[in-house]
């Protein structure tokens, strides 16, 4: 199995259930993570990656982490001074439309949405909401490109686009979909040769529906002109996630396997979780495991059975932990205060 990884942590595209996945690995594994100074959960986000963020890392003698997956503006010639030069690298993309929707119910508070009252509103005039200058507009505009550290309003030219998504092919093994999960997993398991339950997750992070609303196609339009750049990388990795299966698993096989993943998904749920599945925030009796609640979105969470025995309490407890929380554990494991 591979244990060298950077993960470049992608706002609103299923990334934290991908990290959950990370974290359960690296702690079943012992393995080191590339923690934000001082416990944090962003490495200096949203300027650009830098090793100096990094808790441990010091220039004189550069230790290496095993994984990286913490919030980050991309800035390979840093991320390469802190994880071995045989890591592995990969994303998550998410349709930019649905991502864009997203980001405006969970970032309602930042300067581009704060004065509108809905996406509508905000495509019909985007310029007057919209600061180019502002430090928070990543959140309104193209934000996968802002991630992989690109300028979200750099000028559409094929010649640019181009350019663009070579680099990330010469940087990036591979780019998962969010809205292909299940099959991203199974390429992800045979990439990094992990066995099936190292990639079994439940959906964290997620949103309530009563808080989605679906976007008429004229919005939709207007939306993929908006993000131009984060359409141009989606439709392109799209296209090549695709043409992976077909060059190296086959549609049949993946089907396969995405039934024997989600199978195993089930039968960890039926003992592990209370009712069927998710539930809203108010109804999480275990404080430990409510997640951050942000702007105007409601994520969703877990309720664990009771009575389970220890082993069993420990699986099912990883598997819904949310991301701060397990963050903050696996911090205090790696740097717990040496005895005298």
């Amino acid at each position: 199995p591979k244990t060298d990884i950077v993960f470049l942590k992608v706002h609103k595209s299923a990334s934290s259930t991908v990290m959950n996945i990370l974290f359960r690995f690296g702690e079943m594994h012992n393995l080191t993570f590339a923690f934000p100074l001082g416990g944090g959960f962003q490495l200096n986000y949203p300027h650009h990656f830098l090793a100096r963020f990094v808790q441990g890392f010091s220039p004189q003698s550069p230790r290496r982490f095993n994984i990286l997956c913490h919030h980050m503006r991309f800035l390979q010639p840093e991320v390469q001074k802190v994880v071995p030069s045989s890591a592995v690298y990969f994303s998550i993309l998410r349709n930019p439309v649905q991502l864009m929707e997203s980001s405006f119910v969970y970032y309602k508070g930042a300067s581009a949405f704060s004065r509108v009252r809905s996406l509508e509103q905000f495509l019909s005039q985007p310029y007057r909401y919209y600061n180019p200058a502002s430090g928070d507009r990543h959140y309104a505009r193209n934000l996968m490109t802002f991630d992989f550290g690109f300028n979200p309003d750099g000028e559409v030219s094929p010649g640019r686009v181009q350019l663009m998504l070579k680099a990330i092919e010469a940087s990036f093994d591979f780019l998962l979909i969010s809205e292909y999960f299940d099959e991203s997993m199974v390429l992800l398991k045979e990439m990094l040769c992990w066995d099936l339950d190292s990639v079994i997750s439940f959906p964290l992070n997620s949103r309530d529906s009563s808080t989605k609303s679906p976007l008429p196609d004229s919005v939709v339009e207007k939306l993929k002109a908006w993000n131009r750049l984060d359409w141009e990388i989606y439709t392109h990795f799209n296209r090549t996630f695709w043409e992976r299966i077909d060059r190296d698993i086959g549609r049949e096989r993946m089907r396969r396997e995405v039934q024997a993943l989600r199978e195993r998904q089930a039968e960890l749920a039926r003992p592990c979780l209370q009712g069927t599945g998710s539930v809203v925030p108010k109804d999480i009796k275990d404080s430990s495991l409510r997640p951050l609640q942000h702007g105007a979105a409601r994520i969703l969470g877990y309720n664990l059975k009771e009575g389970l025995d220890q082993e069993l309490e420990r699986t099912c407890r990883r598997l819904v932990t949310p991301e701060l929380q397990y963050s903050s554990l696996l911090y205090k494991k790696q740097f717990s205060p040496q005895p005298p």
